[in-house]
């Protein structure tokens, strides 16, 4: 989440006005992420829906003829029980308002807060919260392709370049060639759902070990349910200095298969999937770093991270789901 666009008070407030939510109290920019503008708002409430929200302006990485996917997902997922927030439809019925030319929707804001450090009993909590999504969202009418597939994560460093990637490290461009083999998977045979696709601890809400929430839905696409969990172990199961976490890592994949059971085709793939997970993380964080405006009210991530986590699956992932 960010602030790339910056709308003044009164123009806040008619925005919220279309909404039968109250009036506006305050708004503030949310500072973290790289895509979208997001505002913490909050307002007098109806007496039927809650006085906090979160309003997010569309900015990159998303076409606006997706938005009724991913908005009417978070229905479908909330009506089923699962601790996603809902969208908030305004007078009209409608999910999403244009607002400088830009799409913006109103989410309800859910309590908790994202785990530091994950603990192992959160770590186990998420892979079952993770596994009853997929299975909620198996009977979801709609479906989107994903547009951060290994594929596109091979042309987006191709797209940069060699000689930019050094600048950012020096073996950084050796990536290359390995994002192209990821993006030569046949992952169609892999039991598919709707999946998150971007599950960090940041993304996830808890109290104590509970989920409460599960957030920024906006890679969410029809896909690999092996592909969520793989991206979702890259990103919770390692340490600041990216020092796997054994612990963190086996509860997670229990949690998962205490309500889903991998089939044998999916623990056999699953090292080069992880693999290509975290290579999706190494081009999308480095294109950021390279493009990202240097007075945008944004933190740029290290793209070198999921390097050193690539390296971990490569040299020990045929072992974390052997037996």
């Amino acid at each position: 989440m960010a602030v790339y666009t910056h709308l003044g008070a009164e123009e806040l407030a008619r925005l919220i006005g279309e909404y039968d939510v109250g009036e506006l109290v305050s708004a503030k920019g949310i500072a973290e992420g790289v895509s979208n503008s997001n505002w913490l708002v909050e307002t007098t409430g109806n007496g039927r829906s809650g006085t906090r929200f979160i309003l997010t302006l569309y900015e990159r990485r998303i076409d606006y003829a997706d938005l009724p996917y991913f908005l009417d997902l978070l229905d479908h997922l909330a009506a089923k029980g699962c601790p996603v927030p809902r969208t908030m439809h305004d007078r009209g019925g409608a999910s999403y308002r244009m607002v400088e030319g830009k799409a913006a929707a109103l989410i309800e804001f859910l309590p908790g807060v994202s785990p530091t450090r994950p603990t192992p009993a959160q770590a186990r909590s998420v892979g079952a919260v993770l596994a009853n999504l997929h299975l909620a969202a198996q009977d979801f009418p709609r479906t989107r392709a994903n547009a951060m597939d290994f594929a596109a994560s091979a042309a987006i460093l191709r797209a940069c370049g060699a000689e930019r990637l050094a600048t950012i490290d020096a073996g950084l461009p050796a990536m290359l060639a390995e994002a192209d083999a990821a993006a030569a998977l046949d992952l169609s045979t892999l039991p598919q759902s709707q999946t998150h696709t971007d599950l960090f601890p940041d993304n996830v809400l808890m109290r104590g070990d509970k989920v409460t929430g599960l957030i920024d839905f906006y890679f969410a696409c029809t896909g690999p349910m092996l592909l969520d969990l793989a991206v979702t172990h890259a990103a919770w199961c390692f340490d600041a200095a990216n020092a796997y976490r054994a612990d963190c890592g086996a509860a997670l994949i229990e949690g998962y298969q205490s309500v889903r059971r991998l089939e044998p085709g999916e623990r056999a793939l699953f090292p080069a999937i992880a693999k290509g997970a975290c290579l999706r993380f190494v081009a999308s964080r480095a294109e950021d770093w390279l493009d990202t405006p240097e007075d945008a009210l944004v933190t740029r991530k290290d793209p070198m991270q999921f390097t050193a986590r690539w390296r971990f699956y490569h040299e020990h992932g045929a072992s974390l789901l052997a037996g």
